[in-house]
């Protein structure tokens, strides 16, 4: 009895050794993405307005990492404080952890070299080399052309300098452990010709990540066969909102919205047709970026339309909103 006991002592001590182990290469030897690249981005007057309409208008930068008012339908930003972080991802929206998004403007970034803000964009890896939480969908920027990238980097050292400073994010076990494994190797894609308008159509999606928002997750992971098909859901203020069906689909999707429709759905939030309006905790309300979306070119919004209308249709029908509030 005794040699049991001791011989499952050391089986235990070993398996402890194994855990410490991996939990100790894990949080010490990832993220492993690279060294940072040696590049000085030209600031040239074309690549800071192609930077400020991809960061404003396609890939959102702006939108998460400014102040958004959802005393507002939609959200819109506090442009008195463009670029200087401070929204927040806590229990309230479901999230396991609180997470802070950070300052982009000079102030955070004037020690950081371009080679740094090009990897935390392309492969999720911060200036110490930690990892950045896929809140920001690195994954689907660490796709784009180089030179794209090189236009947001060069709009964004352009920025005022806004003086804010965010709390250190705090996630959940095992989530703070497993954040290190996140972070991948950018595999960079090639701007295609407008003229292609699937292929251009396909790139746009994949820049405004809007699969990583519309495509229904299980513990983070997407759920196989739902792609584009909605039903994520998000918490907000005595409400849960769940992202829209953009699948082809006739009865649960965009599947019968004409091209002009999908267009002007957009363009009424960049044109003045649609007006903010006040919402209070239980209203109707979304987390979708449509003051941002709402100025992207006509073309690139029928692009998009374009391309999704090419994707697999998805039968499931989404319950948007749904107000706690009055639902007890």
């Amino acid at each position: 009895m005794k040699k049991f006991k001791k011989w499952m002592a050391y089986i235990v001590i070993f398996i402890v050794l194994i855990v410490v182990s991996a939990i100790s290469y894990v949080t010490l030897a990832l993220p492993n993405v690279g060294e940072p690249e040696n590049i000085k981005v030209e600031l040239t007057p074309k690549r800071i307005q192609r930077g400020k309409y991809l960061a404003n208008h396609v890939t959102v930068c702006m939108d998460c990492h400014s102040n958004r008012k959802f005393n507002e339908f939609a959200g819109p930003i506090d442009t008195n404080i463009l670029g200087g972080g401070g929204d927040k991802f806590d229990a309230a929206a479901g999230f396991p952890g609180t997470v802070y998004v950070p300052n982009i403007t000079p102030f955070h970034l004037k020690s950081w070299t371009d080679g740094e803000l090009f990897r935390a964009i392309t492969a999720g890896v911060k200036k110490d080399g930690s990892a950045i939480f896929p809140i920001m969908p690195y994954t689907s920027y660490g796709k784009m052309d180089r030179e794209d990238i090189y236009s947001i980097i060069a709009y964004i050292r352009t920025l005022k300098p806004i003086e804010t400073k965010q709390p250190e994010r705090k996630l959940d076990f095992p989530l703070n452990i497993l954040v290190h494994t996140m972070p991948q190797k950018a595999t960079l894609g090639k701007l295609p010709s407008q003229a292609d308008t699937l292929k251009y159509g396909q790139y746009l999606v994949q820049s405004a990540a809007c699969a990583d928002c519309h495509t229904k997750a299980d513990k983070g992971k997407p759920v196989p066969g739902f792609e584009f098909a909605g039903g994520n859901e998000y918490g907000m203020p005595g409400a849960t909102l769940r992202a829209a069906n953009i699948t082809p689909d006739v009865k649960t999707g965009i599947g019968s919205w004409t091209k002009e429709q999908f267009v002007a759905r957009f363009a009424q939030y960049g044109n003045g047709t649609a007006k903010p309006v006040a919402v209070k905790p239980g209203d109707f309300q979304t987390i979708m970026p449509w003051w941002k979306y709402g100025a992207m070119e006509k073309k690139d919004l029928e692009a998009i339309y374009a391309y999704l209308r090419t994707v697999k249709p998805v039968s499931n029908n989404v319950v948007k909103f749904e107000n706690k509030l009055t639902s007890n």
